[in-house]
Formats: C-alpha cells, sequence, structure tokens
C-alpha cells in the first residue's frame, strides 16, 4: 500500500469516525435526553449545552489557534445582556419600562435599550455586537503581535473590567442583581414547560451546527493555516500570509459562538449578571475545554459538559468540596494527560508500540496508518509544509 493510499484510508476512516459522532451525539441530546430527563433536569442540560457551544469556540481559538482566551465572559455577557434586554422590553409591553428601572431609577427608559424593542435587531445584535468587539480587540492585539501568556492576561483583564463595569450600572443594567424575572420568549411563555422543552431543542440544534461549522474549518485551508500559525508564525509570516488576519478570524468566530451561547442561556437559566461574565467563568470554560482536550473536534464540548455536570453533582452533595476536586481534576489531566481526556484513546494506541507490545515474529507489527483520534481530524499540512520548503 502506498503512503497516498494509506493517508487516503486515514482521512476516509477519520470522516466516518466524526459523522459517527455526530449521529451518536444528535440522538444523545435530541431523543435520549428528553425521553428519560425530567423536565428540570433537561433545563440543566441546557444550560451545560450553553457552555459546550462556548467551549466550541475556544476549541478554535486556543486549541488550533494558540491564543488562550480567558475573557470568553465578555462576549458571553455581551450576547446574554442583548437577548435581556429585548426580553424585558418585551414583558414591559410596547411603551413600558422594565420593573428594575422603576424601582432604582427614575423610571426614564435609556435611549440605547430602545433598538432591542425589535426581534430583529436583537438577534443581530446577538452576533454583530460580540462580533465587532472582538474585531476592535484583535485588531489592537494581534496588529502588535501580542501573544501568549501577554494575549492570556489582557483577556482576562478585560473580563474583570467588564464584571466591574456592569456591577456599577445599577439603574441601567441591574448591577449585582443583574437582569432576571423573564416571563416570555419571542412570544412564547417561558412557564410552560413545552416552551421549555423548546429551548433545550434550539440550543442541542445550535451546539451541533457549531461543531459542523468548526469541522469544515478545521478540513479548510484557513484550518492548516491556523495550526501553521499556532506552531511557527514566523514561518507562516515568511511565506507572505499575515498571521494577525488568520488569527482574527478565529478570535470573532469564537466571539459569535460565545454571544449565541449566552443568548441562549439566558430564557433558558433566567437570569443574567456579572457573577456569568467575569474571571471565574471565563476561566472555568477553559478548564472544561483543557479537560476535554482542546484540539479536538468533540473533546471541548465533552469536556465543558461534564465538568459543569460534575459541578452541579458534586455541589449538590458536597457544597465545600467541588472546588478542590475541580483544582485535582485540572492539575492531574495537565499533568499525566496534556491533550485532555480524549488523548487517552490515542495514548491506548501508542502505549503497545512504546513498550514492545504486538509483535509478529520478534519484530513490531508496522504502525497503523491513522494515529490520530476519531475524536480530532488533525487536517492535512502537506500543503503548508510544501509552501514552507519551497519557500526556504
Amino acid at each position: 500500500m502506498t503512503d497516498t493510499t494509506a493517508t487516503s484510508c486515514g482521512k476516509l476512516r477519520r470522516n466516518y469516525g466524526v459523522l459517527f459522532g455526530f449521529v451518536l451525539g444528535a440522538l444523545a441530546l435530541l431523543v435520549l435526553a428528553p425521553a428519560v430527563l425530567s423536565d428540570f433536569r433537561l433545563s440543566l442540560l441546557g444550560r451545560f449545552v450553553c457552555y459546550g457551544i462556548v467551549a466550541v469556540g475556544i476549541g478554535l481559538a486556543w486549541g488550533r489557534g494558540g491564543m488562550l482566551t480567558l475573557g470568553q465572559g465578555v462576549f458571553f455577557g455581551l450576547g446574554g445582556y442583548v437577548m435581556a434586554f429585548h426580553l424585558k422590553l418585551a414583558d414591559a409591553g410596547p411603551s413600558g419600562v422594565p420593573d428594575f428601572m422603576l424601582l432604582y431609577g427614575s423610571g426614564h427608559l435609556p435611549i440605547w435599550w430602545e433598538p432591542f424593542r425589535s426581534p430583529v435587531v436583537t438577534l443581530l445584535g446577538i452576533v454583530l455586537i460580540p462580533s465587532l468587539v472582538a474585531f476592535g480587540l484583535g485588531i489592537a492585539i494581534f496588529r502588535r503581535r501580542v501573544r501568549g501568556a501577554y494575549f492570556a492576561i489582557l483577556s482576562q483583564a478585560l473580563a474583570a473590567a467588564f464584571a466591574i463595569l456592569l456591577i456599577g450600572q445599577q439603574v441601567t443594567l441591574g448591577g449585582f442583581n443583574g437582569l432576571n424575572g423573564f416571563r416570555s420568549f419571542f412570544g412564547f411563555n417561558l412557564y410552560d414547560p413545552v416552551n421549555k422543552r423548546m429551548l433545550f431543542y434550539i440550543a442541542a440544534i445550535a451546539l451541533l451546527a457549531m461543531l459542523a461549522v468548526v469541522w469544515q474549518l478545521y478540513r479548510s485551508r484557513y484550518g492548516e493555516l491556523l495550526i501553521a500559525v499556532r506552531d511557527q508564525e514566523e514561518r507562516v509570516r515568511f511565506l507572505g500570509y499575515d498571521p494577525a488576519n488568520i488569527k482574527l478570524v478565529a478570535y470573532v468566530l469564537a466571539a459569535a459562538m460565545a454571544g449565541i451561547a449566552g443568548a441562549l442561556f439566558v430564557p433558558i437559566v433566567g437570569i443574567i449578571s456579572p457573577a456569568n461574565v467575569g474571571v471565574v467563568p471565563s476561566i472555568a470554560f477553559v478548564i472544561g475545554v483543557a479537560i476535554g482536550g482542546r484540539a479536538t473536534l468533540f473533546g471541548p464540548v465533552l469536556g465543558a459538559i461534564a465538568v459543569a455536570w460534575a459541578q452541579t453533582a458534586l455541589s449538590e452533595n458536597f457544597p465545600s468540596f467541588w472546588s478542590y476536586f475541580q483544582g485535582a481534576l485540572f492539575v492531574l489531566v495537565i499533568a499525566f494527560l496534556p491533550a485532555g481526556l480524549s488523548s487517552v484513546t490515542l495514548l491506548q494506541r501508542s502505549l503497545p508500540r512504546r513498550w514492545g507490545f504486538g509483535t509478529r515474529g520478534g519484530s513490531l507489527s508496522p504502525p497503523p496508518s491513522d494515529a490520530g483520534s476519531l475524536l480530532s481530524p488533525e487536517p492535512d499540512l502537506s500543503g503548508v509544509s510544501a509552501g514552507t520548503e519551497t519557500g526556504q
């Protein structure tokens, strides 16, 4: 079997593995979960699915682009507050004022709230506002070649500043208490269990759609360039590409996904506050991605959902134990499985060859052509490599 044939077979197996993962995820979210979970547990899973949408974007920016985004809570909050503006205005009526403004302020609606009475403006704002903010920040950061730990610290500082800003706006944004008490969602009663199930289905479909988009990006030429920028940024610049533009696209897409997740989080959970968008939730997003496997397709989602579920389950039974468990789990995974729990499959394949097991006639059997995990179809970098050799 030639190298070309082996490579083609490996790609085919990876594609089938990803498609199988999509089918399995769709069945679990759209069929199995609504059938076996109560309304309360299903709503809880819907919240975890929102975290999974954020994790997909972090996997793109950090796992493939090398940008440790510790400030995704900013974009999560922007999308969430835009949705909350519309829901509060819809509950108040055509010319009404949200209830908290009557309680804490003069009862006058700020002019920048008015556009969000329109559902169309709200839906556009959920995507465009986080994207535009990320675009502005990305231009300022990546053009100056800020990366590594400096980028991580800067993004975390932005999350802290955003949370402090929200806390100080008691009259217009609800302050520390945030916005809550929503009664309807685009005309649907949020107290109706049927509508709550509808919200879960919307979140689940949005998660699958985000995974499909990211999968296509991983397989595209852009996905190859993103990995090349992560590993050898200077060589990519030498070949004539601008690494700032390549990283900017991933950063903006991750921000848009976080904004969509925040917008879905608001009607599912019923509240958005500074506690949901500050430094702590931003770090929690990253911890879930790191535990699941940041460079894989399904790993960030599975890690985010698993960590959120463990937090809920352990907090119910051991309220003071959860933080220690989370820290220990994070340290163990980083120390022994730096690629995340999704690398267990690759580890199982490599150990027999490393220790000499699986020999035939005293010699090691040839390794399989596909050494990658089915959870993470690694893009083919032959084009970038070839271009690099030619450039040198």
